[in-house]
This record gives C-alpha cells, sequence and structure tokens, in this order.
C-alpha cells in the first residue's frame, strides 16, 4: 500500500507538480494521437497495411539508429552528404525529433549518463527514463534558449536548420501519402502502429537498458545488453557496449549478437560509401572487459 502512494506521489509530482509548456502539451498531444491511432488497427487490418508498416519500421528505424545515433551524435563513420541526409530524412520521420533535437539529447545522455543532468534519468523512476522525460522539455534543455547548446556542428548546415524547424510536417505529408494511396489501413499501420511501435522500443532503449539486462563492460553506469531489444532496435539493445565503447559504428560485438544497423554500416563500407569507420581494438576491450575489473578487485582483497 504504501509503494502505489508513493508511486501516485511521484506521478503527481511528474505530472502535475511543474510548469508544464507549450513543447510539452504540443507532444503530450502527438504522442496520445498516435496511441489512439494505433487502436484502430484490429479495426483496419490487411496483409499490405502490416507489410507496409514493417517496411516502414525498418526504414525509419535505420533513420534513428544508423543516422541519428551512430552517424550524427557519435561520428562513427562518415558517408556522402546526399546519403548521410537522406538517412538522417528517414530519421525525421520516425517521429522522434529533429535531428538537432534527437543529437541534443543523446549527447546530454551520455555527458551525464545515469545522473539527475541525465535527460531521461533512471533516478526519477522507470516512468520517467521511458516516456516521462519527453513531457518534461525543461529537464532536457533547461530552456527554450539555453537548447541545442551541444550540435553546433550540426546547426552550421542549412539541410538540418530546414529539418528542425519544419519537422512535423514531414509526418504530416507522409499520413496524407498513406491515406490517399492506402486508406484507414495504411494511415492507421503505416503511421499509427509502426511509429508508437518503434518509439516504445527506442524509449526501451533508455528505461529497460539501464535497469535488466547483463553488463560485460566497466561503463560506471547502469546500462545493460538487453538481447530482446538487440533485435528489436536494430542493434541499439546491446546497450552496455555502447556505453563502453560510445565512438563504435558496431555495437552487437559477438556473432551471435545481432545488430542490423551494423550490417547496414559494413555493407556501404564495403561498397565504398562509409568511411572512417569506428571501431574498438582488442587491446581497448581488454582494458573496459568488466571481468578484469572483478579479477583486480579479487587479487587486491586476497593480498590485503
Amino acid at each position: 500500500m504504501l509503494e502505489l502512494y508513493y508511486w501516485l506521489v511521484k506521478w503527481r509530482v511528474q505530472l502535475l507538480g511543474r510548469q508544464w509548456n507549450f513543447m510539452d502539451v504540443g507532444t503530450l498531444v502527438v504522442v496520445l494521437g498516435l496511441h489512439f491511432l494505433a487502436l484502430l488497427a484490429p479495426f483496419h487490418f490487411n496483409g499490405s497495411a502490416v507489410w507496409l508498416a514493417m517496411a516502414l519500421y525498418v526504414i525509419t528505424g535505420l533513420g534513428v539508429t544508423l543516422s541519428y545515433h551512430r552517424n550524427l551524435s557519435h561520428k562513427s563513420f562518415k558517408l556522402p552528404k546526399w546519403l548521410e541526409y537522406s538517412f538522417a530524412y528517414c530519421g525525421v520521420l520516425s517521429l522522434q525529433g529533429s535531428p538537432l533535437e534527437w543529437v541534443s539529447t543523446h549527447r546530454n545522455h551520455h555527458q551525464f549518463t545515469d545522473t539527475w543532468n541525465d535527460a531521461h534519468t533512471p533516478i526519477k523512476g522507470f516512468w520517467f527514463s521511458h516516456i516521462g522525460w519527453l513531457f518534461d522539455y525543461g529537464s532536457r534543455f533547461g530552456s527554450i534558449e539555453g537548447r541545442l547548446n551541444n550540435v553546433g556542428d550540426l546547426k552550421k548546415q542549412p539541410y538540418y536548420i530546414f529539418l528542425h524547424y519544419t519537422y512535423p510536417f514531414h509526418s504530416l505529408a507522409l499520413g496524407v501519402l498513406l491515406y490517399t494511396v492506402g486508406g484507414l489501413p495504411f494511415l492507421v499501420w503505416g503511421l499509427g502502429v509502426r511509429t508508437i511501435l518503434y518509439l516504445h522500443v527506442t524509449f526501451a532503449i533508455n528505461s529497460i537498458c539501464h535497469k535488466w539486462g547483463k553488463q560485460v563492460w566497466d561503463t560506471g553506469d547502469l546500462s545493460k545488453n538487453n538481447w530482446l531489444f538487440g533485435l528489436l532496435a536494430h542493434g541499439e539493445g546491446w546497450h552496455n557496449n555502447h556505453h563502453a565503447f560510445e565512438y563504435s559504428a558496431r555495437q552487437g560485438f559477438e556473432w551471435w549478437q545481432v545488430d542490423l544497423t551494423w550490417y547496414v554500416i559494413r555493407f556501404l563500407q564495403a561498397v565504398g560509401l562509409a568511411t572512417d569507420v569506428k571501431l574498438p581494438t582488442e587491446i581497448q576491450k581488454k582494458r573496459k572487459a568488466l571481468s578484469n575489473k572483478i579479477s583486480k578487485e579479487k587479487c587486491g582483497s586476497v593480498e590485503s
């Protein structure tokens, strides 16, 4: 009973005990609208719509993982500008924010991982780290004036400025196109179901992968490897691997750690489109291995 009371108080503080700004309210309206649209899925089911949703799930998902995350946030590899911009546009259609905003939030996460300054810190609870942070613009940027102060490299490029200020209109245009081509089934599955599913899969990297899974690297934080989200999030679920080697274009280091994003990057590298692909060396891996730290601690305790 006390746990339930604590949860209710925490809910009230996070949702009602602070001032909401226009960005918070707008985000809430969009997210709720997408959830309601997805709830129509059983009533507008057909095979073509499902296949379309699956294809868009992969394409827009790679826009997030390959472009927003590994290319723009961490500069794990380089692409020709036409291809870089194309993948970034796919990320825009994921409805996870503009490239500037997404990259800014993610760089903040790595700078202040699992502390009070982390944009989606687990310290404030599972709900906050999963989705609550999305409706608290102040927790990410402090203020509208203070936002995007860590993406100066991207702000120099007019294309990313354009996407930042026009970002929601591209998904609106996609919705119109889907409805025009396939009616409500295409809209419900191609926009509603697909977007909501990948949103929660991405959010799970912030919440579940900082709570449940396995740690194999000495990262000094709560990041975990989670095989389920390694599959669902195109390789992003190998999150402890990522926090150990943020710059790495590959996150699934073992042969059995499925990493779809890496397979695409490796293909692009093979055909000469991806260059300066960054990977950790075996020496770097040995230094970072958690097993080495445990062995040293055991030796230290034996000697003392």
